[in-house]
């Protein structure tokens, strides 16, 4: 049964690793291009894109900005979502509807709408134009992807472990490290994941939070997008897709439940 299931899923591996990669191979060609005009298939070949991302500075500080704020973003989001995904997850009580509706309002609200309100905020509390800033605002708008997501993970969690292993004299941190995480250890990845994957793509929340103060990939994107040099653009745009690209491939045996990590109580 178990060789039957991974033949089946052979094939819709490879239609999605099609759709992911077929789109990326005609930005890959204009990055490595001088020009391509029509109607030829192919075309001019040159390494210029590349050699202008990687001498400018202000695309490599970019590139650096854009990972720090991610990676405190997505860390920041998990020691906040945490224990309200766990809550949600493994607890019944009056309002919890509400309470999800509530978590779910910075996905639902336009982006616009809430950052002009957070602007005004920010600008009154000093926290505009930083890097704290930016880490914080997205921080609102991560945190939502993170705890639904952990909290549907939460919802076939057997909380009979971390009873057990209190019972067998574990504290609470060993309950936290060899039972729980363990045990929800493929969805808390992949949320982390949606976590940083959102937090990367950030632009209008960026811009008007950070201002001039901190620029990301996406604002440097942005910007070469609007000057029509497209093989730069398309240069910076792999540099972009790429991050994601090899977190996925990282990730890949976590997104599957064969790939839950073993342990639990009997490392107790």
């Amino acid at each position: 049964m178990a060789k039957n299931r991974s033949r089946s899923r052979i094939p819709v591996l490879a239609v999605l690793y099609i759709a992911i990669i077929v789109p990326i191979i005609p930005i890959l060609m204009w990055s490595f291009s001088f020009r391509w005009t029509y109607p030829n298939l192919l075309p001019t070949w040159s390494p210029r894109a590349w050699d202008y991302v990687f001498s400018q500075s202000s695309i490599i500080s970019a590139i650096g900005a854009s990972i720090i704020v991610s990676t405190l973003v997505t860390g920041l989001t998990l020691i906040i979502g945490y224990p309200a995904a766990k809550a949600l997850g493994t607890r019944e009580f009056k309002g919890k509807t509400i309470v999800e509706i509530f978590i779910l309002l910075p996905a639902i609200v336009p982006v616009i709408s809430a950052v002009m309100g957070m602007q005004g905020i920010y600008l009154r509390i000093y926290l505009s134009d930083s890097l704290l800033g930016v880490v914080l605002a997205q921080t609102v708008f991560t945190l939502p992807y993170l705890i639904l997501g952990l909290a549907a993970v939460f919802k076939n969690y057997n909380m009979e472990y971390e009873q057990v292993a209190s019972t067998l004299g574990a504290d609470r941190w060993r309950v936290l490290t060899q039972v729980t995480v363990p045990s929800i250890f493929p969805g808390l990845v992949v949320s982390c994941l949606f976590a940083f994957v959102v937090s990367w793509s950030q632009y209008l929340l960026t811009l008007m939070i950070g201002g001039a103060a901190v620029n990301t990939l996406p604002l440097e994107l942005f910007a070469l997008m609007t000057s029509q040099d497209y093989p730069v653009a398309c240069a910076v745009s792999i540099i972009f897709i790429l991050p994601v690209l090899i977190l996925l491939g990282l990730t890949s045996k976590y997104l599957t439940t064969n790939g839950v990590a073993k342990g639990g109580i009997n490392q107790i």
